[in-house]
């Protein structure tokens, strides 16, 4: 093995610390985009050459042709794709928007450090133009790892640690959660909790906040609970609240909301007569449960179309910007 080989392939990190410009730059010069000013160019090929760089296959690609296809990448577990409907809807979103512009959809999980490698090993190599990043943790590398191969991202949602860095789509978590805590306060409910999300998510660090905003000096942190997103952690976050003379409940998502509902009544209470409770997503679990869940609802067709076009833009070169959508409250019978 050469010196050259044996040695660790600069990154586009490196290369954007050596040119003194951003990771989003270099990769616009390595996937051949024009929006870059002429200075930043020579810095970065200057960059390039004195580093020994050498461009993926992805970005090699775009001087023949692409691959025609984008990766939808969950780094989630596999059963999250079944059980959770919002990753449902906008998996079968995206699928719509690319099959009219006769491009194929690659369905890609990545959950544990195996999978990432993998993933990772499959996108470095070309096999599609671009990753719509779906559900991403703060503290999980992938990202990272796809910034600096230089991969075109688009990331549904804040990804936290990365604000900037990449493209993204998403509701305005705080606003959004602030209008439904708010509605709640204005039903007369006064001892009023939340089940929130993971705080390593963008959906449970920011509707948090917003719910905090909204009931201000009311706000009682005995009564936030910690869920994963699941039913069964807004059942077992409903049962331990129910110690706390709690009389409306905010979950960050409609399955969490659901557990929530069926904790009350096991308890031998009512929804919503002794306790509200309210969701979030509106992915078509709240419509159809019993009783129909109070809930805010996200725009699944909106933010998968805007996902693809956002992404086929930075494919092309257009620096990361951010599109935020709005949001509906939808009450139901449950609050």
């Amino acid at each position: 093995m050469s010196d050259a080989t044996a040695k660790r392939k600069p990154t586009i990190r490196q290369i954007a610390a050596l040119s003194g410009v951003s990771r989003s730059t270099v990769s616009r010069v390595i996937n051949g985009g024009h929006w870059v000013s002429p200075d930043a160019r020579k810095a970065v090929e200057d960059a390039i050459a004195a580093s020994g760089y050498t461009a993926n296959h992805h970005a090699r690609s775009l001087a023949t042709g692409r691959a025609g296809s984008l990766a939808f990448l969950l780094t989630e577990p596999h059963q999250l794709l079944f059980d959770d409907p919002t990753f449902a809807l906008l998996l079968r979103g995206a699928a719509a928007v690319l099959a009219q512009r006769s491009m194929t959809l690659v369905l890609l999980v990545a959950s544990t450090p195996a999978e990432r490698e993998s993933v990772t090993h499959f996108l470095s190599a070309g096999h599609v133009d671009g990753v719509m990043l779906i559900s991403s943790h703060e503290a999980d590398p992938l990202l990272t790892q796809l910034i600096d191969a230089g991969i075109p991202t688009v990331s549904c949602g804040i990804p936290l640690g990365h604000e900037g860095e990449v493209s993204t789509i998403s509701v305005d978590e705080i606003v959004s959660a602030r209008s439904i805590a708010a509605y709640l306060r204005d039903q007369g409910h006064e001892r009023i909790g939340m089940i929130t999300g993971p705080d390593d998510t963008p959906g449970g660090r920011y509707r948090l906040i917003g719910f905090r905003e909204a009931l201000g000096s009311s706000f009682d942190p005995s009564l936030v609970e910690v869920g994963d997103y699941s039913f069964e952690s807004g059942q077992a976050a409903m049962t331990r609240m129910l110690g706390h003379d709690v009389d409306a409940v905010f979950a960050a998502n409609d399955r969490m909301a659901a557990g929530a509902i069926a904790a009350v009544r096991r308890a031998g209470l009512r929804v919503p007569d002794d306790i509200a409770v309210a969701g979030f997503d509106d992915s078509g679990l709240a419509a159809t449960h019993e009783p129909p869940i109070t809930t805010m609802r996200q725009p699944w067709e909106q933010i998968s179309a805007q996902m693809v076009e956002v992404l086929l833009e930075v494919i092309a070169g257009a620096a990361p910007r951010s599109v935020i959508l709005d949001t509906e409250l939808v009450v139901r019978d449950s609050a």
